[in-house]
């Protein structure tokens, strides 16, 4: 164990000196930038009468910082990451100075203003904590006791990135369908906008109910949680009589801060953080930038006080809380350290030194969810106090006038879609799925008792 959190140590002692370069060679690049923008145009013009009679302009400019700088990279060859900050503060006006540092501190101050916005925004109805039922629903369903009535679809909406995870809701899906019930799961580009899967989810709810008679019970699983409450938000008139009930599952229904970190405009890197999101969406997985820019706070809180999600179905709120022990850490780091070692290499003719092929090699896998999302969670607990899910913060995914569920179980963002039956005494994600359903239609129920008293 002691070589695991040393090894663990000296990792994080490497990314956070990798991570402190990066970020001084950003705000001098800003410096740079801006001072170029600042010499295309002049800013002070004064007159002077010369000696002929005739007036002459004469315009002021910022000193040449960016060939100053552009030398000194020549110089040294390239051979440093980082410049001499004190020649570029030097040089730069000072009002330019001001600027960078003010793009720094909306950095460093990222979505501390943010998170849980919709807890204090006004108008905003007040959250119902169900989780007592629940775990009541949860523990009969694993003693065998099985409710959910057949005269409904169950609709699993997947979310962001979906589309590259084969087996996203399928352990549900299947464990549905052996107890007879329909179950679907949504065909939606998970890498879409918001506004565009809320389309393609009408008309895939509207193919079902026409297709069946019955009623669609919805569960979202993080954006794809979004994706439904802006259908029923965007076209409620149309989908009332058709879906019986919506649970929102990890979703940041008010934002994550993971998404504004990375896509907040005004701070540092904005613009080539922004370019190798673009490239990494659009060409290489084919989606669209918007399937993340919807899920920041600036575009949440534009949707949704601008479309008001329906109170009179059954809505449920699901968040938990990722582990973040050191053993899960521990996890990132021993996975770092595979090595497959005396591995003979074929060389086919390429010139390959004897010592490299017999020497082993570092070959890469695949970090398992459970230990990124842990990651995360550390990070969004020490630099804003929150927990999360690794993804979602809590308080983010509690939606105004649902019922909250929170389980008191350690479960990451990826638990609900990809968990399997591991620890027979521990419920796993269909149980809890079909709970949740389950709540749902007795929200139902209840809601029907109370407009026929009324």
């Amino acid at each position: 164990m002691a070589d695991i959190l040393t090894n663990l140590f000296r990792l994080t002692n490497h990314i956070s000196g990798r991570f402190l370069k990066f970020i001084e060679d950003l705000v001098l690049r800003d410096a740079v930038r801006c001072t170029e923008n600042f010499e295309a145009t002049p800013l002070v013009t004064s007159s002077a009468h010369s000696s002929n009679g005739y007036t002459k302009s004469t315009s002021l400019q910022p000193p040449r910082v960016g060939d100053e700088i552009c030398g000194r990279r020549d110089i040294n060859n390239n051979s440093e990451l980082l410049l001499d900050t004190r020649s570029v503060t030097a040089t730069v006006p000072s009002f330019l100075l001001k600027g960078v540092k003010s793009r720094l501190l909306k950095t460093l101050r990222g979505s501390s203003d943010d998170i849980g916005w919709l807890q204090h925004a006004p108008g905003m109805p007040l959250v119902h904590d169900g989780s007592s039922r629940f775990l009541e629903l949860l523990s009969d369903i694993r003693n065998g006791k099985h409710t959910l009535p057949s005269s409904f679809v169950y609709l699993l909406i997947p979310g962001l990135f979906s589309n590259h995870g084969p087996l996203y809701f399928v352990a549900t899906k299947k464990f549905f369908s052996k107890m007879g019930l329909a179950c679907h799961i949504a065909k939606v580009h998970s890498e879409a906008s918001v506004e565009h899967n809320a389309m393609e989810l009408k008309q895939y709810i509207e193919e079902i109910y026409w297709g069946s008679g019955k009623p669609v019970m919805l569960l979202g699983h993080s954006k794809g949680g979004i994706d439904a409450a802006a259908a029923l938000s965007l076209y409620w008139s149309d989908l009332k009589d058709k879906v019986a009930g919506l649970a929102l599952v990890q979703s940041p229904y008010g934002g994550t801060p993971i998404a504004s970190d990375i896509l907040r405009e005004g701070q540092i890197g904005d613009k080539e953080t922004r370019r190798i999101l673009e490239i990494i969406i659009c060409k290489v997985i084919k989606g669209d930038i918007r399937a993340l820019e919807d899920l920041t706070y600036e575009k949440r809180k534009e949707f949704i006080m601008k479309h008001n999600l329906p109170l009179d179905i059954p809505l449920i709120s699901f968040h938990s809380e990722a582990s973040i022990a050191p053993g899960v850490l521990a996890t990132m780091t021993q996975i770092a350290h595979a090595e497959l070692p005396w591995l003979v290499l074929p060389k086919f003719g390429t010139k390959v030194s004897d010592s490299f092929v017999e020497s082993g090699c570092q070959v890469p896998v695949m970090i398992p969810a459970s230990a990124a999302m842990a990651v995360l969670a550390l990070h969004l607990q020490l630099r804003y106090g929150e927990k999360s899910d690794g993804l979602v913060t809590c308080r983010d995914a509690e939606v105004p006038g649902s019922v909250v569920v929170r389980p008191n179980m350690k479960l990451d963002h990826a638990w609900m879609v990809y968990s399997s039956k591991k620890n027979p005494t521990e419920p796993d994600a269909r149980e809890m799925c079909q709970a949740l359903f389950s709540l749902l239609v007795e929200l139902g129920k209840t809601e029907r008792k109370m407009e026929h008293v009324l």
